[in-house]
């Protein structure tokens, strides 16, 4: 009995130790939660929100920064894009390609210069983007939107996928849009919600400026997301992006090989100039076939690349 008692003794001494140490040890972790803030600072993250700018001119006009309401939305999407690190470098690699492209046809076009910036929110400068609506292309167009401003939409070519004639596709919206409401922040809001959504609202708040209108919540957040986008790309630094210039995509050089007949077989047309189908088409989406029948006897640009 007397050896039986002095075991138990020891297994009760022993796990008593075991609860004091556990104890000791959580109270260490427990205070380490309170370790100064720079020893933190320098063993993990520490996140913060973007920077906001005193003022911003967006198409040519002053956003009222002074709004709260203003604020607080602005802010919300360069939350949302300063901290989407994958896809926002993404974008600051891309930009500099399709700029390269559509800036061009905006300045020809009549249309400001940050629309370059709803190309961006609208398909993440994705030429093949297609949307869960059937909107196509660097400009989510969708087939209606395309034919009445002179895009051709067939199985064989649709050329909302083709950057520069979807890019002037745009703009002729873009023009009618503004020609009706006088407002470049009304045009980017109505490219998202149509003429009618933007109509509709307008008579029924009786205001005239985008910043006094109530809009769906889809509607609010995208002009405020181009507004967002332009800040980021403009001065990537700034928002916490160190992206060197050999690190952006290289710009497209390439030459224009014309087609008036059929195509019978693309491969054997790729080929025939020295690249491959994939190559092709890579540089030519609004190709939606591997054949041409032309019936109309179309003329047809297609880039080849030149390197």
């Amino acid at each position: 009995m007397k050896t039986k008692w002095f075991g138990i003794a020891g297994i009760i001494m022993l796990a008593g130790t075991i609860m004091l140490t556990t104890c000791s040890l959580k109270n260490e972790n427990r205070n380490s939660n309170f370790e100064d803030p720079e020893e933190i600072s320098t063993s993990r993250p520490v996140y913060q929100a973007p920077p906001l700018p005193d003022s911003i001119q967006f198409v040519g006009d002053a956003v009222p920064l002074d709004r709260f309401d203003v604020r607080e939305n602005l802010e919300r999407e360069l939350l949302v894009n300063a901290y989407f690190h994958s896809q926002t470098i993404r974008l600051i690699k891309l930009a500099p390609r399709f700029f390269s492209m559509i800036d061009p046809i905006l300045k020809e076009e009549g249309i400001p210069a940050d629309f370059r910036y709803l190309a961006v929110a609208e398909s993440g400068l994705n030429p093949k983007a297609v949307s869960p609506a059937s909107a196509v292309g660097l400009w989510q167009l969708i087939s209606s939107a395309a034919k009445e401003n002179g895009l051709e939409v067939t199985s064989e070519v649709d050329e909302r996928y083709h950057i520069e004639k979807s890019t002037r596709a745009a703009s002729k919206y873009l023009r009618k849009a503004f020609a009706k409401y006088q407002d470049w922040a009304l045009v980017a809001a109505s490219y998202n919600a149509g003429f009618t959504g933007i109509d509709r609202q307008l008579v029924r708040q009786k205001v005239a400026s985008y910043y006094d209108l109530l809009l769906a919540e889809e509607t609010e957040r995208y002009v405020y997301r181009i507004m967002a986008l332009k800040l980021i790309l403009e001065n990537p630094l700034k928002y916490g992006f160190n992206v060197s210039e050999d690190e952006l995509y290289p710009l497209w050089k390439t030459r224009e090989v014309e087609i008036k007949g059929p195509v019978e077989d693309f491969a054997d047309f790729a080929i025939s100039h020295g690249i491959t189908y994939k190559t092709l088409k890579y540089y030519n989406p609004w190709l939606r076939d591997n054949k041409l029948t032309n019936k109309d006897s179309r003329t047809y640009l297609v880039k080849i690349p030149s390197e």
